[in-house]
């Protein structure tokens, strides 16, 4: 919750860096929704203040569960003598099933609604589709396994072709499902190379999501995670070209800000950078005086070496529009060259798959 309230802040907003809208602080943003018990019980717990009965269900069952509401709203169901193993379950809230809210799964459930026409560029067509694989990889600064998404082109698996890369990332309260799941990256990019309008590459969606006190601690981490261990293992595991021609980032919101970080500390190593509704938070004058001296120090060698540098809007309905305006004024007085675009659809996937849609085929 410090989180989000300090991300609210520094925007100047009451919406979070994915266009999430702020709430007042409930039991439920720190609940933990299953707990394991030195006594050998299971906890399963949830936020339903107005609910008149709530139980578990699924593969879980007990002839004599404990069940309690405490005055702040939560519920908690008690089994007791819990076996190892994993076991799939949903609360029944009042006869209807509920699936875990705050489990780390909630967001891959979230249905998606495909609203249009039925020919859009976003659209599932009837063309060779490329595959989505969910990896693993141990993040040697985070100490940690994660996960990320990875999009292969049809014929990939036949192929001897080296490809290059474009490591695309999500916005804050994301993770690295949500450019395969509702911003649609895997249709766009069948469409768009079944069409013959962008050269086969593989793309990186990796988890830019990092549980830290400040967004200012979480954007240098992925930096790091993502230099030091997660293009070691996309080129270790994938045919890949791996030089900085055949080198692409893109990030929306949050995923922008690391884009902005990469790009100050590993130029060298990629020769496209897209900025999606994004940019430093200009309220910060000292943080804006050292990023002023980073680009003054680089914009010879970065203008010479970086082949591509864009910064897109979705209009002044855009959340992040100002931060962006004013920090385009760095880029300009350091003399680094990038282009600007601007589109209506605020600081919303609608956005952003049209950005995807274009820098696809723009890149390599």
């Amino acid at each position: 919750m410090k989180k989000i309230l300090l991300s609210v802040l520094m925007i100047g907003s009451a919406v979070y860096a994915s266009a999430q809208w702020y709430h007042e602080p409930t039991p439920n943003d720190t609940l933990k929704s299953v707990r394991q018990m030195t006594d050998g019980s299971a906890v399963f717990s949830i936020y339903a203040p107005q609910a008149q009965k709530v139980s578990v269900a699924g593969d879980i069952f007990s002839m004599n569960p404990k069940t309690e509401k405490a005055d702040n709203g939560v519920w908690t169901i008690t089994i007791p003598d819990m076996q190892a193993g994993a076991f799939r379950y949903h609360f029944v809230v009042d006869g209807v099933n509920v699936y875990d809210p705050i489990a780390p799964e909630a967001k891959e459930t979230s249905a998606v609604a495909i609203i249009g026409q039925g020919d859009e560029f976003f659209r599932m067509k009837d063309v060779p589709h490329g595959a989505i694989a969910q990896r693993y990889y141990y993040s040697k600064n985070l100490k940690t396994t994660r996960r990320l998404h990875v999009w292969t082109p049809a014929g990939y698996e036949k192929s001897s072709e080296s490809l290059p890369v474009l490591y695309l990332i999500h916005g804050g309260g994301d993770t690295d499902n949500a450019w395969s799941g509702v911003g649609c990256a895997g249709n766009i990019l069948d469409n768009l190379l079944a069409g013959g309008k962008m050269r086969p590459m593989i793309v990186v969606m990796p988890n830019g999501s990092i549980d830290t006190p400040s967004l200012e601690e979480e954007v240098p981490l992925f930096e790091e995670d993502l230099v030091q261990s997660i293009i070691p293992f996309i080129e270790n595991n994938y045919r890949v070209v791996a030089d900085k021609e055949h080198r692409a980032m893109a990030g929306l919101s949050m995923g922008g800000m690391e884009t902005l970080e990469t790009m100050l500390k590993d130029y060298e190593k990629f020769c496209y950078f897209w900025v999606l509704s994004s940019g430093w938070f200009a309220n910060n004058q000292e943080a804006y005086a050292n990023y002023a001296k980073q680009l003054n120090a680089m914009a010879s060698d970065f203008n010479k070496g970086v082949k591509q540098l864009v910064f897109t809007m979705g209009g002044p309905e855009d959340i992040a529009y100002n931060n962006c305006k004013a920090m385009l004024k760095l880029f300009d007085g350091a003399g680094i060259k990038y282009e600007y675009q601007e589109a209506p659809g605020g600081h919303t996937w609608h956005t952003w798959r049209n950005n995807l849609y274009e820098l696809a085929q723009k890149i390599f």
